[in-house]
């Protein structure tokens, strides 16, 4: 057990996840109750916090903490998301092993595991970080520069919260030194027959566009269809873009992760890394063949996640239309990316509109004082990791506060099987309780060292 943070800790980690805090693209679907409930909790079980910094509330609901430091200069933003996604719960969907609420441990000593939503995404981090803060205040510790904790509302759906954050914090003229938010996480596996894990921060990450593929037609009764109805070319186009991936590309983040772990990795790996610009292009045509994760380290990716047609089974529909999910790689763009489907798709027919998007995010350093600080917080928290940067494959409120600071880095300190990343976002979300403890200890040095 840390001998700093322990059961006590524990019980107001469960406390927080017992309350429901999901997102809703839809607000008014949204329990608001459950989040003012969740804001109250927080100041009764973070007396030191809420009694030291000064406190604001953005947009109803994201908070934006400042623990004034000797100086305002080169601040430190630790930050995190407390709404969390859905819980889809019916006969026709997988089953939690334990409830998604309740908070449930299984397990003893070293073994326990915290079941819930949100432990991983991302309460655990949000809930590490106060407390490595209050313990810190009642230690007597006093920062040499600001220290802001940024918490968001509704990462999982518009990010409001945050943008409405950084326009605050720009018009005051806050340039930080160093923004951290949700993002890699300790793992292993990451390069074949790396020896140790990896401690992965994303050094930027991908753009996101949501875009949607429509095909208007006449309706009418589903018993006299057209030779090839709205249903047929949107098909049609769906497969054509499934069919054609976009090509590799080895953006620098990407060639610094081989260049980091390669000479710690099986044979061929360390002359890889030591030829890396070398073997750009050739890597770029392997590694999308490797699997699904080092597909879209190095290219746009492309899913279909939502279609729609009539509203009866025997009408015709008037507008056939598919939602494309779409990560742009770093080195590219939405504009690219829509020209591209645009040629994929060679249908005038299909109509393609752009609804939210933003491009890749500037790539932040992987050297000087805020990269040191981050390693020197996993030296601590997770001593037998080498640190390495990255490209974030989704999307963060972190990429709001490249417009204010070039040193946005995204990672979350926290050990994590394929097997529990698997709960993300999905059924049986849970996070073993040693490792959320070595997450508290990695903020608390980052912390101390502001």
């Amino acid at each position: 057990m840390n001998p700093r943070f322990g059961d006590a800790s524990l019980d107001r980690f469960r406390a927080l996840l017992r309350i429901p805090t999901v997102g809703r693209l839809d607000e008014t679907l949204i329990d608001w109750d459950a989040f003012d409930t969740f804001l109250t909790t927080l100041e009764e079980l973070y007396p030191r916090v809420f009694g030291t910094l000064e406190c604001e509330k953005i947009g109803g609901y994201s908070l934006l903490l400042r623990w004034p430091g000797a100086s305002p200069e080169n601040p430190t933003v630790l930050m995190g998301h407390y709404d969390v996604v859905s819980v889809n719960v019916g006969a026709n969907e997988p089953e939690w092993a334990h409830p998604p609420f309740a908070a449930e441990i299984t397990g003893t000593g070293e073994d326990r595991v915290l079941w819930g939503r949100g432990t991983l995404d991302d309460k655990g981090a949000v809930v590490a970080i106060l407390e490595a803060v209050e313990h810190a205040i009642e230690s007597g510790f006093a920062p040499a520069h600001d220290l802001y904790l940024s918490f968001g509302h509704n990462e999982e759906t518009t990010g409001a919260g945050a943008r409405a954050t950084v326009e605050l914090l720009e018009s005051r003229g806050v340039v930080p030194g160093l923004v951290i938010d949700e993002g890699g996480a300790v793992i292993e596996d990451v390069l074949p027959g790396l020896r140790g894990p990896a401690a992965l921060v994303g050094t930027t990450e991908k753009g996101l566009a949501t875009i949607t593929l429509s095909v208007a037609q006449v309706g009418g009764h589903a018993s006299t269809p057209p030779p090839f109805p709205a249903t047929a070319r949107l098909a049609r186009a769906i497969t054509r873009v499934n069919r054609s991936p976009f090509p590799g590309r080895l953006s620098r983040p990407a060639k610094d992760l081989l260049r980091t772990l390669g000479p710690r990795s099986a044979a061929p790996l360390p002359w890889v890394a030591k030829n890396v610009d070398l073997l750009a292009p050739l890597l770029a045509k392997v590694l999308p063949r490797l699997g699904a994760e080092t597909a879209a380290l190095v290219r746009t990716t492309t899913v279909t996640t939502q279609l729609s047609g009539a509203s009866a089974a025997n009408a015709l529909p008037e507008r056939a239309t598919a939602t494309l999910n779409v990560r742009v790689a770093v080195g590219s763009s939405v504009a690219a990316t829509v020209r591209r489907l645009n040629r994929i798709i060679n249908d005038p027919e299909v109509e393609l509109r752009v609804a939210e998007f933003h491009d890749p995010s500037p790539v932040s350093p992987s050297s000087g004082p805020g990269w040191e600080r981050i390693v020197s917080a996993f030296a601590v928290a997770a001593p037998d990791a080498m640190v390495s940067p990255y490209v974030m494959l989704g999307a963060s409120d972190s990429r709001y506060y490249a417009r204010i600071s070039p040193n946005v880095y995204r990672t979350t300190p926290f050990r994590m099987s394929a097997d529990e990343r698997a709960g993300l976002h999905a059924v049986n979300e849970r996070i073993r309780v040693s490792t959320w403890l070595e997450g508290i200890e990695f903020y608390r040095s980052l912390v101390l060292s502001a």
